[in-house]
């Protein structure tokens, strides 16, 4: 099978919007080239230690995706990117946004990324892939050693917005015992929270591939199913999908914390449901939200009747830490 290659050349400030624009348009891969040096944990993640110089960070980076040649119109896409392109100008600087098109042989994009997915920390979360032995990773005593496979669901940890809700679940778990888990892609966030000690967890997603994979990386982290239950539903969209927790979770209706970690278009109408699912003074951490979405999420929270704690920011991405008033 061809494979092409689409490569968009723009500014590093412009990267993470339309890397959200590409995965609007049904986008699931992308690849970012740069010049931007690595972090001092960057470096460490990376587990090496001669690392490869680059040229000086000239602000210019190449975002690229994949099209199968055989099921889209090539033409047709490069023009709606084009489009929405231009939109973009108007928010941030992306560069010349010229568009080059190659092909590539066929292979198998479903594993290659793994290369890419090494061991990491945050704080004293150590994250590694389950296909990398745990001798070869650095750990300390203090550490709580999380495997990940995602396999085709989103999350390894590695992004912005997990180690946004990373933080705020360390910061707000303690004491509390139930965790609610909306959009929980490979369960990450799931296992987390176990690991953290909440008593129980319930997770849902729209795809069942993700709820899958959430019970596997639940089982390879050792968590029993009496702490971690999952299930395939639509909180939003679905009238329906309360009686059908209510069947799968049993007389658990509220929680302590409810996480969602998706992205601002659907956190702000989930802010009109996730009341009903905590209990009084219940927290609500929501992530995946592009700082050009932050005061839109932030009036559906307060117009939910939600008391915002706390709003914190990695790099393009906001978190919001709220509070159910009584």
């Amino acid at each position: 099978m061809i494979w092409k290659k689409i490569t968009i050349e723009t500014t590093t400030k412009a990267v993470d919007m339309i890397s959200y624009t590409l995965g609007e348009l049904g986008v699931e891969g992308i690849e970012v080239e740069d010049k931007i040096p690595l972090s001092e944990e960057d470096k460490k993640a990376m587990f090496i230690d001669i690392l490869p110089e680059l040229p000086q960070d000239d602000g210019v980076a190449y975002v690229s995706c994949y099209a199968d040649t055989q099921k889209t119109d090539c033409n047709g896409f490069v023009e709606q990117i084009k489009q929405e392109l231009e939109a973009l100008r108007q928010f941030v600087d992306i560069g010349s946004a010229k568009i080059t098109l190659s092909e590539t042989e066929d292979k198998d994009w479903i594993n290659n990324w793994k290369a890419f997915f090494q061991p990491f920390r945050f704080g004293h979360i150590l994250i590694k892939p389950t296909w990398i032995p745990e001798r070869e990773v650095k750990r300390q005593p203090e550490d709580i050693l999380i495997e990940i496979d995602p396999g085709t669901a989103f999350g390894t940890g590695a992004h912005e917005t997990t180690k946004l809700c990373i933080a705020q679940l360390e910061n707000y778990l303690p004491g509390k015992k139930t965790v609610f888990d909306v959009g929980c892609g490979s369960g990450i966030l799931s296992v987390i929270a176990a690991k953290l000690g909440a008593e129980r967890v319930f997770g849902v997603d729209i795809d069942p591939l993700a709820v899958q994979a959430s019970y596997e990386n639940c089982k390879g982290n050792h968590i029993p199913e009496t702490q971690v239950d999952f299930m395939q539903g639509d909180v939003i969209n679905d009238a329906a999908f309360p009686e059908k927790m209510q069947k799968k979770a049993g007389s658990l209706k509220q929680y302590d914390i409810l996480v969602a970690n998706i992205l601002a278009e659907i956190i702000i109408p989930l802010t009109a449901k996730a009341g009903a699912y905590l209990k009084p003074d219940g927290i609500f951490i929501s992530s995946g939200i592009l700082q050009t979405k932050e005061e839109a999420v932030r009036t559906a929270l307060t117009e939910a009747g939600f008391e915002i704690l706390e709003t914190t920011v990695l790099k393009d991405w906001v978190c919001f830490t709220a509070r159910k008033k009584p």
